[in-house]
């Protein structure tokens, strides 16, 4: 919203007016503004769940220290919702496609865990929310941002191609524009595109489109947006899920989350950048430079958030919040064509989802073999593992940030290592 206020007072010559259109001004301030919030609001919440007694029902697992944790105030996640939503809506353009597609997924995706959060508070099940209805809404939600991403009009991809491989059509156009070409020289295009990057790869991109190349290429169109959208709910649905499950310790998913949301920031400025892109020989992919913006709201957010939930907590995200930030993370990562980097970016939450199918897989196994389930791990998702041979939950927590840091840097390494 400010961003348009500032822009009329620049016309006006209205001193400083014209820092707003700076996206590294308008993303500090997200972070402050988002930041600030966090803090003030934060203790605020936190009192007024404890006094509703919106505690944490706390299952026997036979974990050091679990009974402590009885009766902490849960759906604390309303405070990194209203922290990233707030600062989102007055620095960024609100009528950019990308950052529409980013506060429908917040507000979608944390809805749903507001929804389960108070069936198993206040309904007092357990269980919460059935699972196929969570699935339903990521699926939605899925299809949504798959749909919008493959056939909105503002979602395009410039890419520097060479005259000699335009299509008849692209080649008429820049002809018009200019006397003569050179075949050999190259030139950005506007496109639609289901081109996405893989990382270690020399050319560094893949083609969606190559999944269904045996379909004639006249009849190819509608099954290449179905493949497209199959694979952007896939993705939301199990980076969200991944994050839902590593909600177990006091600041891990919280943690993680934010080092991975700052790696994308980071992906997404060079993205947005034309000399950047065209450096690293990227997709230059406009527009997305009102996500970084989107980022440092998040940034901030979860840094706010992690004042209140570090251990020992005062206050747990619930599904509210452990929903909604791994729905971001692919939301994002797909908006800039960096989905594939999601099983380094995000490892923690791909281990932790690993933990918990080897760990029920094999039960089954050998139950069924034996008459007796075994387990691989101690418990299962993997940080309750290592709860079991008696770390010290601080230093679980701080060990999986080290890794999730180490992880995030070789995430943006890739940019160079082909």
């Amino acid at each position: 919203m400010l961003v348009y206020l500032f822009k009329y007072l620049n016309t006006l010559n209205f001193p400083g007016a014209g820092v707003f259109q700076y996206i590294s001004f308008r993303a500090a301030m997200a972070v402050i503004t988002s930041l600030l919030i966090s803090l003030l609001i934060g203790k605020k919440i936190i009192m007024y769940l404890q006094r509703k007694q919106i505690g944490e029902v706390v299952r026997n697992l036979g974990l050091e220290g679990e009974y402590q944790k009885k009766g902490t105030p849960s759906m604390g996640g309303v405070i990194i919702l209203a922290s990233i939503i707030i600062p989102t809506l007055l620095f960024a353009k609100l009528d950019n496609v990308y950052v529409i597609l980013m506060l429908l997924t917040t507000i979608w995706l944390g809805a749903i865990g507001f929804l389960d959060d108070y069936i198993k508070i206040f309904k007092k099940s357990k269980d919460g929310l059935a699972g196929r209805f969570k699935i339903v809404g990521q699926v939605g939600l899925g299809l949504i941002v798959g749909l919008t991403l493959f056939f909105s009009k503002d979602v395009i991809i410039e890419e520097k191609v060479r005259v000699s491989n335009l299509t008849v059509k692209e080649r008429s156009e820049i002809l018009t524009s200019t006397e003569r070409v050179n075949p050999q020289s190259e030139v950005f295009l506007e496109r639609k595109s289901t081109k996405t990057t893989i990382p270690f790869v020399k050319n560094n991109e893949f083609d969606y489109e190559w999944l269904v190349s045996f379909i004639p290429k006249d009849y190819r169109q509608p099954f290449k947006w179905i493949v497209f959208v199959a694979i952007v709910i896939f993705i939301v649905t199990s980076v969200s899920n991944g994050v839902n499950l590593t909600d177990g310790l006091d600041g891990l998913a919280t943690g993680t989350s934010a080092i991975a949301v700052a790696a994308l920031g980071i992906l997404t400025y060079l993205s947005s950048n034309l000399i950047y892109a065209s450096y690293l020989k990227i997709m230059y992919i406009p527009g997305t430079e009102e996500l970084v913006v989107f980022s440092g709201a998040f940034i901030g957010a979860a840094i706010g958030f992690l004042w209140y939930n570090s251990y020992p907590a005062q206050v747990f995200m619930g599904d509210t919040g452990s929903l909604a930030l791994g729905g971001i993370i692919a939301v994002l990562a797909i908006i800039i064509r960096k989905e594939l980097l999601i099983p380094i970016l995000c490892g923690i939450f791909l281990v932790e989802n690993l933990s918990v199918v080897l760990q029920v897989t094999w039960f089954k196994h050998t139950k069924n073999r034996y008459g007796e389930g075994k387990r691989i791990f101690l418990m299962a998702p993997l940080h309750h593992h290592y709860q079991k041979k008696g770390y010290p939950e601080p230093k679980i927590v701080t060990r999986f940030w080290i890794i999730a840091i180490i992880l995030a840097v070789v995430s943006i390494v890739t940019l160079k290592i082909r």
